[in-house]
């Protein structure tokens, strides 16, 4: 399994604009740091595009996970060089920032455990659409925007029409994932009213054809949501907290049918800037997830730092089933704006009609209960801003949202596999056996 990624490793692979860009964002942070000024910044200064960068000690890591399994980050000598590093930062003598050092023990490794949760799920024009569970706020999150739309048949609106509702969705979905979804194992999380159609029902009601809803929009309650005809807006709003616009995200199918929707994150791009010495990876500081403050002294959030807490996310990978056949796989890095690309990715193909390639590709716009919406250039300049902006919208440009990768299923067995055509660089996406 880990044979190709200690190949690249080894032999390295050619530097593109985007990789040498993101490097350079983060010079001043990786020049403190000597493992990782050693391996990102040779002579000083980023990798020159066309050039080849190869991580031999990353290499050699992946041989040692191969031949001793991940007992050797919990229990074994990987994790003892963690420990170390997070104790002891590899700080360079004249640099000036402070960084302190952390309470990581090896006991902390040894007691880690995954959780195997349950998927969110709902259904979406008799689709069942499967999501993360929380602490990630991707799969509830989704599923109540899905459900609020659910009763509206998007595919004859205009495209101003639309994208009105997409927005007014996503605003409040955003408002009640900021109120109700933390680490479940902290914090009472109601996963099924929050994907449930009555809660969505009383929160779709708020969406007007000729207004917009001002920010921020007060969350509802899905554990008693407000009976039929009624609007529910009984909660104290709070504006959305910051989060970052990193992660990564694969989608894979199998011929026999098998999907895999996988996010993964060191949090923000060069995680902590940290390398572990000798070891040719980064550590996280997945830590920012969390709310460090109430956006709101007068408002709960269930995403305040506590012990062995674990920090909410936005990851929505996404997978769709007819009947009991997966025909759509989906997901996308972009901090809190994987949710509302993943949402928009859905909606374009599913009730828009559009290939799967041309609902990644096409501009996108990620609302997330804020007093403006941010707009790609494709829409920033397009005619649809005006007619929004009429309708009482306000905006602001984001150069780039997300960065999606999906996989759909055609007859015979046969699977597309799709991904960004310009976005950060460019994705990946390849058919490796397409007679199979």
């Amino acid at each position: 399994m880990l044979k190709p990624a200690e190949r690249l490793a080894r032999d390295g692979f050619t530097v593109d604009p985007t990789f040498r860009q993101q490097t350079a964002d983060n010079q001043a942070r990786f020049k403190d740091f000597p493992a990782t000024a050693k391996l990102f910044l040779p002579g000083g200064e980023p990798p020159a595009v066309g050039s080849t960068f190869r991580n031999p000690d990353l290499a050699r890591t992946y041989a040692l996970l191969a031949e001793k399994g991940v007992g050797a980050i919990y229990k074994g000598e990987l994790g003892r060089d963690i420990v170390d590093t997070v104790r002891k930062p590899p700080v360079d003598p004249k640099a000036q920032r402070v960084v302190r050092a952390g309470d990581l023990t090896a006991e902390d490794l040894r007691s880690y455990a995954t959780k195997r949760q349950a998927p969110t799920r709902t259904d979406y024009r008799g689709l069942d659409v499967y999501g993360m569970a929380p602490s990630s706020s991707g799969g509830t999150s989704v599923a109540e925007a899905l459900n609020i739309l659910e009763k509206t048949d998007l595919s004859k609106l205009s495209d101003v029409d639309y994208l009105h509702r997409y927005i007014e969705a996503s605003r409040i979905a955003f408002a009640d994932r900021g109120r109700w979804v933390g680490d479940p194992a902290a914090e009472d999380v109601p996963t099924k009213g929050l994907t449930s159609q009555r809660f969505a029902d009383s929160r779709a009601c708020l969406i007007k054809d000729d207004a917009v809803l001002k920010s921020p929009v007060p969350p509802g309650d899905p554990n008693n949501p407000a009976g039929p005809g009624s609007c529910d807006t009984r909660g104290h709003a709070a504006p959305t907290t910051y989060e970052g616009e990193n992660t990564t995200h694969l989608t894979v199918a199998d011929k026999w049918g098998n999907v895999v929707a996988y996010t993964l994150t060191i949090e923000q791009t060069g995680g902590s800037g940290i390398t572990v010495p000798g070891r040719g990876f980064l550590l996280n500081n997945e830590l920012t997830d969390f709310s460090f403050a109430p956006a709101d002294p007068a408002v709960h959030d269930p995403n305040l730092p506590g012990p062995g807490k674990r920090p909410r996310s936005s990851m929505s990978p996404t997978i769709v089933l007819d009947g009991h056949k997966p025909v759509l796989a989906l997901g996308s890095p972009g901090g809190a704006t994987i949710i509302t690309t993943v949402l928009q990715t859905l909606l374009n193909h599913l009730d828009r009609g559009m290939p799967l390639v041309d609902a990644i590709a096409a501009p996108r716009a990620s609302q997330r209960n804020a007093a403006q919406t941010e707009l790609e250039p494709g829409l920033w300049n397009g005619p649809e801003r005006a007619k929004l902006e009429a309708l009482g919208h306000s905006f602001k440009q984001n150069p780039e949202i997300g960065a999606a990768t999906g996989v759909q299923r055609l007859s015979g067995g046969r699977w597309l596999a799709a991904a960004e055509t310009e976005r950060r660089g460019g994705g990946s996406a390849m058919v490796v056996s397409p007679k199979r």
